[in-house]
């Protein structure tokens, strides 16, 4: 404690108070409207809801791992985030009108209108089992390493009492006291991890100081085809299979979306989201450089709270910059626990009880909320089962569940013939075997002796393990196509016929830019975010 002055305690103490009332603030007048309450009534500006996915996104996993990865191997592992925009253009350009002009409330009740009950069902489900693990329980776990580190607190200690704060106003407030919260927690999360970004860079003597101090291959972003971490082909063509499911069809994104006051806004806040995932690479991965040159004795997830323990911050700012930690903590926490609460009370309560009037639906989401929040403290024990460089931890399990249902979203947005058998028998079966893989992985980082088959599957890579199975669920879909009849349902056409008038909007917008020599803004900020990938990629190739 004796590096946290004051000032430092002033802070944080004012952060928090400041949350805590934007949360209660935002929580009036949510007694029985349900839109209110799982929507943030429809009506979210484009600036809220990109900095909303944003902050949704990152949480202590992408401060720990990703500055852990890059102490590790340098840059390379910002190509996850590079790959995340492509997806997020995507989104923003194609799914956006599609979603907003469906009038649904989850992506699970979206799948219903295109299939039918089961799939809303089994994915409801799904998504609530890995929130737990991909979104609660590996922040958890990355928020107690780091305030470990940094204050010495027990690691179950600060994991409940962060949850504890962060449900107080997830659970009165629901949607729109959690984006409203998130806006102001996106806006200081990027200030603290600013801060300590140019505090480093100052302290290694700029780049001049981390070319002459650290291997090339450090700079080097597309790494050979054979490199266990970060192959170029599984870059390329294993990491968008990942971004897809995560950005796409995933609640916890989707639902920012589908809280926007019209398809503009939600589109355009997409974009402003896509601008926003540049920063990592500047904010969160080269202060794991920084950390290797300066304290190489701190690589890999102590790498973060490293350049925090130090001089390299002056007292005073150290608080900003932990203030931007818990932000990051509270507005993923949060974003999990109103996901959580949705899915429950709309695809399986509402279900079950169609007559429920507006106040109780809401009642039952708060009740949601609040089991979300106790399962939250109960997992903390199980932080053990995860391995160190957590962000790879993170993606290796996304990589295991998202193929299946990548391949699908995609054939059930852009081909006619996808029957629900076929789907779901593709969910089952795909998921299936990305579990048993994950599982595999579990024992062996606990030293449990396996077979040598076993131990052939665990040596692949796991963005070549994603290719491998996202081509496994095409294959299915394929042959079952051919035996099974397309199914007559309306809606489908339609969702087809929707995305067909998305791309043709989108091309008459490049053409009309073309004729005219004018631009609206969408198409600027989405030509200027991609120029600045290609950019970096040249810089750091």
């Amino acid at each position: 404690m004796e590096i946290f002055s004051y000032i430092d305690g002033f802070i944080l103490i004012l952060y928090l108070i400041i949350v805590l009332t934007l949360g209660f603030y935002y929580s009036r007048r949510n007694e029985d409207n349900y839109v209110d309450y799982f929507l943030a009534g429809r009506n979210i500006g484009w600036a809220a809801v990109g900095i909303s996915i944003f902050a949704t996104n990152i949480s202590s996993e992408h401060f720990i791992g990703l500055a852990g990865a890059g102490s590790m191997r340098g840059l390379a592992v910002g190509q996850f985030e590079l790959m995340a925009i492509f997806t997020l253009i995507f989104l923003g350009w194609f799914l956006a009108p599609v979603y907003f002009k469906s009038n649904v409330v989850t992506v699970p009740e979206f799948l219903e209108l295109r299939f039918d009950i089961r799939i809303r069902k089994f994915f409801a489900a799904f998504s609530i089992v890995i929130y737990i693990f991909t979104k609660i329980l590996v922040s958890l776990f990355a928020a107690g390493i780091l305030f470990y580190n940094i204050f010495g607190l027990n690691i179950y200690a600060s994991s409940i009492l962060i949850v504890l704060i962060t449900g107080l106003y997830s659970v009165t407030g629901g949607a729109k006291a959690v984006i409203k919260t998130q806006t102001f927690q996106g806006i200081v999360l990027i200030l603290g991890a600013v801060i300590l970004s140019v505090a480093g860079f100052i302290a290694v003597g700029g780049f001049g100081g981390l070319y002459s101090k650290l291997p090339s291959d450090f700079f080097t972003m597309f790494k050979p085809a054979s490199d266990p971490d970060y192959p170029w082909t599984g870059i390329i063509f294993g990491a968008p299979i990942i971004a897809f499911w995560y950005w796409c069809t995933d609640q916890y994104i989707v639902q920012r979306l589908l809280s926007a006051k019209s398809v503009n806004d939600a589109r355009k806040g997409t974009l402003l989201a896509a601008f926003l995932k540049l920063l990592p690479i500047f904010i969160l991965v080269l202060p794991g450089l920084f950390a290797a040159v300066l304290f190489p004795e701190s690589k890999g997830d102590s790498a973060y709270a490293a350049l925090i323990y130090s001089d390299v911050l002056p007292l005073g700012l150290k608080g900003i910059v932990v203030a931007g930690l818990l932000a990051a903590i509270m507005s993923s926490l949060s974003g999990a626990f109103n996901s959580i609460s949705v899915l429950f009370t709309n695809d399986y309560y509402k279900i079950r009880y169609p007559e429920s009037s507006e106040r109780k639906l809401v009642l039952v989401g708060r009740l949601a909320t609040t089991a979300a929040v106790v399962g939250a403290i109960l997992i903390v024990p199980l932080v053990k089962v995860i391995s160190s460089q957590i962000y790879l931890f993170l993606q290796s399990v996304q990589s295991f569940v998202s193929p299946p249902i990548t391949a699908v979203f995609l054939f059930g947005l852009f081909s006619k013939r996808l029957t629900s058998k076929t789907a779901i028998t593709t969910l089952i079966v795909g998921e299936v075997i990305g579990i048993g893989r994950l599982v595999l992985q579990i024992l062996q980082n606990n030293s449990v002796e396996l077979h040598p088959v076993f131990i052939w599957i665990l040596s692949i890579n796991f963005l070549h393990f994603s290719i491998m199975l996202f081509l496994l669920s095409v294959s299915i879909i394929l042959i079952m196509n051919l035996k099974e009849q397309a199914e007559k349902n309306s809606y489908a056409l339609n969702l087809n016929s929707l995305v067909v008038e998305n791309v043709s909007e989108f091309t008459s917008g490049i053409v009309a830019v073309k004729q005219n020599k004018k631009m609206n803004s969408n198409l600027v900020m989405s030509v200027v975010i991609l120029v600045i990938i290609i950019g970096l990629w040249s810089l750091w190739n």
